[in-house]
């Protein structure tokens, strides 16, 4: 890797610090069959991250711009391999397996040099409008695809947003009081997709230091319960699920150790501890979404199709680990982050 040179750019301080982490979540990645892709994905990672960035929403801007900047790039990646337009695009969509792994990792690592406390993390879904117009139930039914929608979108509700057609992420993020909220886990899908379905891979990678998990209703399942509660073998693990209780999962409950282990959550969450715990979910995880949404101008999808704005979204949280890094390496260990990314 290039040294970084006294006259160096914040974008090039950037690219170096986001550099190993996309080495390391590569080698991690599962071996494709075939012959290997000339351009790495360790380095289309870094370009992707690059044009994120920028911001560049079109579908040729970002190329446009990695283009116009490629000599820098070369200089800074040490390493001049390019891709191809058709390449960057094709492997755009297939992004997002090496960010997510980027994002874990570099939560780690923020972990690790004491940058994140991750005693109390949050999780939460977050919708995104997708681009096109609204396609409806009664159109969908009858195969009626109205003209520029992207039909990859689905429909999805929150009690924020409302009713949105578009896309989602889900983040776990640290929770804990007086600390930077740093994303620690992150996945993309469309809207519709559950809570119930979405969070389940995340728990085994929970930071081990990790004692109390935020979540709202909607995560109110005993099988993430057992799970983050207890070991394999039953044991307690001496972690907590402070989630509100959904009233639909525990009806008609027959006592046992899934009714007790309810029971003792809801007392908890009741508990005055439980409360000032359960509290730092809405002053952490919620104010992170539109957070990532002014620094990333994310008001509706970039791009049409769910392998795209995986890759966008997931991208955009390993930019934001990026820049809190950054921020905290030139003395400013807070989220301040959005004045970086204008002035690059």
């Amino acid at each position: 890797m290039a040294r970084r040179t006294a006259d160096a750019t914040p974008l090039q301080d950037l690219v170096h610090l986001a550099l190993p982490l996309c080495r390391q979540a590569a080698a991690q990645l599962p071996k494709r069959p075939g012959r290997p892709p000339e351009v790495p994905d360790w380095l289309l990672a870094v370009l992707i991250m690059v044009a994120v960035l920028q911001r560049k929403k079109s579908k040729s801007a970002p190329y446009r711009f990695l283009c116009a900047h490629r000599h820098d790039l070369a200089r800074w990646l040490a390493d001049d391999r390019f891709p191809g337009r058709s390449a960057y695009f094709d492997r755009y969509r297939r992004g997002h397996r090496l960010f997510r792994e980027a994002v874990r990792l570099q939560g780690q690592q923020a972990i690790a040099e004491g940058l994140a406390d991750p005693e109390v993390v949050a999780v939460d879904k977050s919708l995104l409008a997708g681009l096109g117009p609204d396609w409806h139930k009664r159109y969908r039914d009858r195969g009626e695809v109205p003209a520029g929608v992207d039909v990859e979108t689905t429909w999805g509700y929150s009690e924020y947003h409302g009713w949105v057609q578009g896309y989602s992420y889900e983040v776990v993020v640290t929770a804990t009081a007086g600390g930077v909220v740093w994303p620690l886990l992150l996945s993309a899908d469309t809207a519709s997709v559950s809570e119930a379905a979405t969070f389940a891979d995340k728990i085994p990678h929970l930071p081990a230091a990790t004692r109390y998990v935020d979540a709202d209703s909607a995560y109110d399942v005993d099988a993430y319960a057992q799970q983050i509660e207890t070991d394999e073998a039953g044991r307690p693990t001496g972690r907590r699920l402070v989630c509100p209780e959904n009233p639909r999962n525990g009806t008609g409950q027959r006592p046992g150790a899934a009714a007790e282990r309810r029971r003792q959550r809801r007392a908890f969450l009741h508990s005055r501890r439980g409360r000032k715990i359960y509290r730092r979910r809405s002053q952490t995880v919620e104010p992170f979404h539109e957070h990532l949404s002014r620094v990333f101008e994310l008001e509706r999808a970039w791009h049409r199709g769910l392998g795209n704005n995986r890759t966008q979204l997931l991208a955009a949280v390993f930019a934001y680990q990026v820049l809190l890094r950054y921020n905290h390496r030139q003395g400013r260990p807070n989220a301040q982050i959005k004045d970086i990314v204008d002035r690059l």
